[in-house]
């Protein structure tokens, strides 16, 4: 045999590359079949029997007894066959058995190729499938090498990718450090399976939470949500299923040392752990925290939320950046605009002092126009005739002569501002050469004086 040893050779290859023994034997059938053929013929019936105890291989090459051979690669005559087994007859299929020293180097070395390309395939078949069960969990690798931005993690078993955009800002390793990332995907390709690595998914810190928590692990404490600004700032929110549990102190820990472990691995990242309720007005609220909130406006329908704030909060709830806001929308699911009290009471009684214009409209109603959307004249005109009629209990009638006039006093207000306009555009008008006053002009005895 071409090969020796087989049976230590498969179970070596087997328990270093992860690859299951049936896979690696019969690529070697097909490698020996591949050489057989490449020596006897094309048309070869070749049988390759593999004994799993003895790691003993036996070739066999059928041929078909036949009155006349036309193919000498498949087919033999009966005063051959009588040579292996006496009692042949026409038509029979007979097995001989042929010794692999007789395909010589060139086949030998065609049925070598064949088993290293299917090992490969093997061996990329079972890298994604021993990671693709991975994805989503937190893996920990050696830095080994950099390739344009990218690091190349080794695994162990296989090699992973963290690209630039995957990276924590400011992060910095060199070749040798640890290293743990979140597996975002595996793909399977044809150089092989390609595992890619992420430290700024938000799920990332969700994963480092279920490792560090165990309520978490053990799902007495539910993680509803995660958002991050790698590097800066995150909000995780937390619920839990026994009310004798509290989910953010669990997440907290003893003087905080659950946290600030995960704090350490995200590089000083600063985490807000947010108690999640059904109630999503009291979910924005905690998520918007430290910030104070005086009072929520909800618009269901477009899943938007009016947040007032005190005066002094603004900064804080809106945050550096945007930041605090922004992940508040992100762990909700709502869009929030934050506003200020000032601000808000302002924009309120400029909504209530255009509403009234309308006739008919008294503060009773106005308010009542507010609170269900219609905040302005613009928002009155671009109303639904049967939508102003139930909010207001007008017949359709009077709401589309509401209407009406909504256009009317917008288009006549829009007439006073390009009125205006344009008196201060002939305000600015340099005078011309010709209405200098009498007596600015020189005089012409001066001229000729000077």
């Amino acid at each position: 045999m071409f090969i020796t040893d087989i049976k230590r050779v498969i179970d070596q290859v087997s328990r270093e590359k992860g690859i299951e023994p049936e896979v690696l034997i019969n690529t070697l059938k097909e490698a020996i079949i591949s050489a057989a053929r490449k020596k006897i013929g094309p048309r070869a019936d070749i049988e390759v029997h593999y004994d799993e105890k003895s790691g003993d291989v036996e070739v066999f090459h059928f041929k078909e007894v036949v009155e006349e051979v036309e193919y000498e690669d498949s087919e033999l005559t009966i005063q051959e066959g009588y040579e292996y087994d006496p009692d042949c007859e026409i038509g029979d299929s007979l097995g001989i058995r042929i010794d692999t020293e007789e395909f010589g180097r060139i086949a030998a070395q065609s049925a070598k190729q064949v088993i290293i390309q299917k090992m490969r395939e093997a061996e990329r078949n079972a890298v994604y499938e021993n990671f693709i069960h991975k994805k989503g969990k937190i893996l920990n690798g050696i830095v080994q090498r950099f390739d344009r931005g990218s690091i190349i993690v080794n695994l162990g078993q296989a090699e992973a990718v963290l690209r630039p955009r995957d990276q924590m800002p400011k992060e910095n390793y060199k070749r040798g450090d640890r290293l743990r990332a979140y597996v975002l995907d595996v793909l399977e390709e044809s150089k092989g399976a390609q595992i890619v690595l992420s430290r700024t998914h938000p799920e990332f810190l969700a994963e480092l939470f279920k490792t560090e928590v165990p309520e978490v692990s053990e799902g007495i404490v539910t993680i509803r949500g995660s958002a991050r600004v790698p590097g800066l700032r995150a909000k995780i929110a937390v619920s839990s299923m026994d009310s004798d549990v509290d989910p953010v102190g669990a997440c907290v820990g003893m003087k905080g040392n659950r946290v600030q472990s995960i704090v350490q691995e995200l590089r000083g990242e600063k985490i807000d752990i947010v108690q999640w309720s059904p109630d999503i007005a009291r979910f924005v609220c905690n998520a918007l925290s430290p910030a104070e909130i005086a009072r929520v406006i909800i618009d269901e329908d477009n899943q938007s939320m009016e947040v007032i704030v005190n005066d002094e909060y603004l900064s804080i709830a809106i945050g550096k950046g945007g930041q605090n806001v922004s992940l508040a929308c992100e762990i909700t699911g709502w869009h929030l605009e934050v506003t200020s009290e000032e601000d808000y009471s302002r924009e309120l009684k400029e909504g209530y002092d255009s509403l009234m214009k309308l006739t008919g409209v008294g503060l009773p109603m106005a308010e009542m126009l507010f609170k269900n959307g219609y905040s302005s004249l613009l928002d009155v005109s671009e109303a639904v005739v049967e939508d102003i009629a139930a909010v207001t209990d007008l017949d359709d009638e009077k709401a589309e002569e509401m209407i009406e006039e909504s256009k009317q006093l917008l288009l006549k207000e829009l007439e006073e501002v390009q009125s205006e306009d344009e008196s201060q555009d002939e305000s600015e008008q340099i005078p011309e050469g010709d209405d200098l006053a009498e007596g600015d002009a020189p005089q012409k005895g001066e001229e000729d004086e000077s």
